[in-house]
């Protein structure tokens, strides 16, 4: 039978049915591929810059202009702490050695220390009662003249508050040469310890007054005594229970910069003293102008044992001498505490628009 004589579908069955399939799967693979969804492709990304490895290297050795500051920082900072605290260092060296020019070769001792303290005793007791006087003193004037200014807010008050700090202003020769002028006639009281402690306390009023006043401003204490008042609280009770409780933080800067002043005084103590009043601070200079420097080191460590305790009281409680790093905490309270309130009230309006509660059945509207 020939092919023309096959049927029809016979005839075109290829002869060959597995060299027909290898040769028909491409054509299938593509009619697919056409049919099927295309496929995103990812974007090309450039490729990156290279950087010559000797850049890489430079970039990594040079620090960035932050490390260059924050290091001049720290390099300025302890040269000057080194340029301040090492003459200290050597001085109380020089007090605790057998001989200044031989150094510490020559052997540690205490025999310094006792002879000053044998010698100059008097003076220290003397520097503490006339610095306890002088706190006093500024207490029981400063405390209430800082208060008066910070509630008086006329020209007048700030008068007078410029007229109190003068005295920081003048030198301390010029404030005693004034307080001689005025007051030296008066023998008895020129030849008493009182007079050291006028003067004293002129020196040291502004700080305790500053501080007082910075702290009391900042507290609202008429809002406070207005409420005191009106509850039926006499003045004595609103200082005593309102002012003098807020106003702790400026009375305590203020007593220790007035201790820390009156203890170290040097220039207005040297013109009003007597050879029976001397301080502490004119017996250091006595001894440095007339007895061998390892006794006028010794005379340093001295002051040194009663001024560091209050400095370290200083900073372990955290006051200043102004006052206003205590305003600058109120103020910050302040403006904390008025954004909760805010949200309050906000939260409180749609309290208020709430429906009231539906009536009860059978009950009279």
């Amino acid at each position: 039978m020939s092919a023309s004589e096959l049927p029809q579908g016979l005839a075109a069955m290829p002869t060959n049915p597995l060299a027909s399939a290898m040769s028909s799967m491409p054509s299938s693979l593509s009619t697919a591929s056409a049919h099927s969804p295309a496929r995103p492709t990812s974007p090309a990304t450039p490729p990156a810059p290279t950087t010559p490895p000797s850049t890489r290297r430079r970039a990594a050795r040079l620090p960035s202009s932050r490390a260059w500051l924050v290091c001049g920082q720290w390099a300025v900072t302890l040269l000057l702490c080194a340029f301040l605290i090492v003459p200290i260092v050597m001085s109380v060296l020089a007090g605790l050695t057998v001989n200044y020019f031989q150094g510490v070769a020559s052997g540690l001792t205490l025999r310094w220390l006792v002879e000053v303290w044998t010698q100059y005793h008097a003076s220290v007791f003397l520097s503490l009662e006339v610095a306890a006087a002088t706190l006093a003193v500024t207490l029981v004037t400063g405390v209430p003249a800082g208060y008066a200014l910070a509630r008086s807010r006329t020209r007048f008050s700030r008068v007078v508050e410029e007229l109190l700090v003068l005295p920081i202003a003048l030198p301390g020769l010029a404030s005693a040469l004034a307080l001689l002028v005025v007051y030296g006639g008066f023998t008895m009281f020129r030849m008493s310890v009182a007079f050291i402690v006028v003067g004293h306390v002129v020196f040291t009023l502004p700080f305790m007054v500053r501080a007082v006043a910075a702290v009391c401003a900042a507290s609202d204490l008429r809002t406070l005594e207005e409420g005191a008042a009106s509850l039926g609280a006499s003045f004595f009770q609103r200082f005593f229970t309102i002012v003098l409780p807020n106003a702790r933080p400026g009375i305590v800067a203020g007593a220790l910069a007035v201790l820390t002043l009156s203890i170290g005084e040097f220039n207005l103590t040297w013109m009003l003293h007597t050879p029976e009043t001397k301080t502490l601070p004119v017996g250091l200079a006595d001894t440095y102008a007339s007895l061998r420097i390892e006794v006028g080191s010794a005379y340093t460590i001295l002051f040194f044992i009663m001024t560091m305790p209050l400095l370290v009281a200083m900073q372990w409680l955290g006051v200043d001498a102004t006052g206003m790093r205590h305003v600058r905490n109120v103020r910050t309270s302040k403006r904390n505490a008025a954004t909760p309130g805010d949200a309050d009230d906000d939260t409180a309006e749609p309290a208020q628009a709430a429906p009231a509660a539906p009536v009860a059945q059978g009950t009279p509207q």
